[in-house]
């Protein structure tokens, strides 16, 4: 896409000494009242090098570029050199950009296929998938999109929490009071009352703990009774979580989970060990981060156990051995600062310069009105629950507002609008802030949210269905567009929308922040229904007819691939 930045940046150069491009490109600003202009050029910074008053150089300048095509109008006002930019000229562009590119509309090469890794939902086997693994979930897969968009190679990982010493209480659970049949109806949801029993029958048997450390034992040694347990523990759980992924419309490159690394981390205890930087402390073999703000980090446990951060370590090494990664991106809760803190530093001090490329993208927590969730006292909100729940009450909408509508219809609409507006709730704040789940805000339809926007794609769908296919085959084809018809302010205002779009997925990806791409889909949605409601589209005037669909056409491409992001669907009819 054309870039005016850069364009109005080559005219500035022309008049001015001193300054770079880039310099000039960056000193461009976009005003926030557009009565001021589309760009903005203050003349302040160069008054020393000029040895002239600001005002007197923005005069200069503005007289010398005002009869550039791509200018309706160019003003000098004080320090400033306010531009605006031929509203025909910018419509073409950006519909031109849209039209063309349609499903790659917003993406990019900058990632010029290079790998990055990103890591994602990661729940724990044999226990249940709750709401509080949502926000890991649909931030990772966005993210993933997002890269994807960038140009980037992304493999898509997740981490299973498939090793550890609940799997030893997990298995003396079901040796106590489990049966197979049970596991087999109902895996998660009985094996979680197994687990729950287990932490209420420790506080009275506390030798449940040393059978739950011998099981663990065996487990790590590769007992067959034990392997077997934990494997059909994982298979059933994988069974269960592979459910909501499909609902979700989620997929994964790996599984590789934290027992994959399990033969891997010996190299990396005896690489510590050789490199000086593992020290005995009560037993047990740490590295000593305190010279940096970071505590100590345990390494192994006096039995010689290994923990998280020597797997985490193990994992990171072997991605770049598989993949070379460009980045490698860690979406895990914000609880986990201090342990990617440390174990990026013990990678730098192992001398792995790559472990710059490590990033962590934290998130704010989810927790209920009566407390933190909690699997250990059965006290969750199933995520699969809440999908259904969401699904239900938007099939009760649409047989309340179309009840013609055939059954087919309402389930293919409702899931794809019901699960999308979780997914879009999850996405449309800031990603580091905490909430408490509510039923009524999740299964809120009102406002600014994900059926909102979904609605306005189907109505530009149904603007397009009404124009007829003669009319929208010219609009796509842009076929002697008449750009005179497209500079009302809702209309123009709306082109704007669109061509910041890819800018907009540039900026959600360098940020980490997919809430930046959902705001902006609402803001082209709200566009469009400003245009929609200000603009009489389907005029007996064939040449303003055509121009107004193909506005209509770019937008619902722009707002159909902004959903993509985020993971959602776009229906053709609500």
């Amino acid at each position: 896409m054309l870039n005016f930045k850069e364009e109005i940046a080559k005219l500035i150069a022309q008049q001015v000494e001193g300054l770079e491009l880039a310099e000039i490109q960056e000193m461009i600003e976009i005003p926030q009242d557009s009565k001021m202009g589309d760009y903005a050029f203050p003349c302040f910074k160069l008054a020393k090098t000029l040895r002239k008053a600001p005002p007197l150089i923005a005069k200069g300048i503005a007289e010398a570029i005002a009869e550039a095509e791509m200018f309706e109008k160019v003003e000098q006002v004080n320090a400033y050199v306010n531009m605006f930019i031929s509203k025909e000229a910018f419509v073409k562009v950006t519909m031109e950009e849209v039209m063309t590119k349609g499903d790659d509309f917003g993406k990019t090469n900058i990632g010029e296929n290079k790998p990055v890794i990103v890591e994602y939902s990661s729940p724990n086997i044999a226990k249940p998938f709750h709401i509080g693994h949502i926000r890991s979930t649909v931030i990772g897969n966005s993210l993933y999109k997002i890269y994807d968009a960038m140009g980037y190679d992304v493999i898509r990982i997740n981490h299973l929490g498939d090793y550890g010493t609940q799997f030893g209480k997990m298995i003396c659970a079901y040796r106590h009071w489990g049966n197979k049949e049970d596991v087999i109806n109902e895996p998660i949801k009985t094996l979680l009352e197994y687990y729950t029993k287990f932490h209420v029958e420790v506080e009275e048997h506390p030798e449940l703990d040393d059978e739950a450390r011998e099981i663990f034992a065996k487990l790590e040694k590769g007992e067959p009774e034990e392997v077997e347990l934990w494997q059909w523990f994982r298979d059933e759980s994988l069974k269960e979580f592979s459910r909501v992924y499909d609902m979700l419309g989620i997929s994964f490159d790996s599984y590789a989970g934290e027992s994959f690394y399990s033969d891997k981390m010996p190299r990396f205890v005896n690489e510590l060990k050789e490199k000086g930087l593992l020290e005995e402390s009560r037993g047990a073999q740490i590295v000593d981060l305190e010279p940096y703000g970071l505590g100590a980090a345990l390494i192994t446990k006096s039995d010689g156990s290994t923990l998280y951060i020597t797997r985490d370590i193990a994992a990171a090494v072997y991605r770049k051995e598989t993949y070379n990664f460009e980045k490698n991106i860690y979406v895990v809760a914000s609880q986990q600062n201090l342990h990617f803190q440390q174990w990026f530093k013990i990678l730098e001090l192992m001398g792995y310069e790559w472990s710059k490329d490590c990033v962590h993208i934290p998130f704010g927590l989810v927790s209920l009105a009566e407390g933190t969730m909690s699997t250990r006292h059965g006290r969750v909100v199933f995520l699969e629950d809440v999908l259904n729940k969401a699904v239900e009450k938007t099939k009760e909408i649409i047989r309340e507002k179309n009840p013609d509508a055939t059954e087919e219809y309402v389930d293919e609409v409702a899931k794809t609008v019901g699960i999308g507006a979780v997914i879009f709730q999850e996405l449309s704040n800031n990603r580091i802030k905490d909430y408490v789940f509510n039923w009524d805000k999740v299964l809120n339809f009102d406002g600014e949210t994900g059926p909102y926007v979904q609605y306005t794609h189907a109505r530009c769908a149904s603007v397009l269905r009404k124009a007829g296919d003669d009319v929208v085959a010219k609009a796509k084809a842009l076929e002697n567009i008449d750009y005179k018809h497209l500079t009302s302010e809702s209309a123009y205002d709306l082109a704007k929308m669109l061509y910041k779009f890819p800018a907009v997925v540039l900026d959600a990806g360098e940020k980490y922040e997919p809430s930046i791409v959902t705001r902006h889909i609402v803001d082209m949605a709200q566009g469009f229904n400003r245009f929609y409601h200000d603009e009489h589209i389907l005029t007996d005037n064939e040449d303003e007819k055509v121009a107004k669909v193909a506005l209509v056409l770019a937008a619902k491409e722009a707002i159909k691939n902004g959903l993509a992001l985020l993971g959602m669907g776009a229906p053709e009819r609500m």
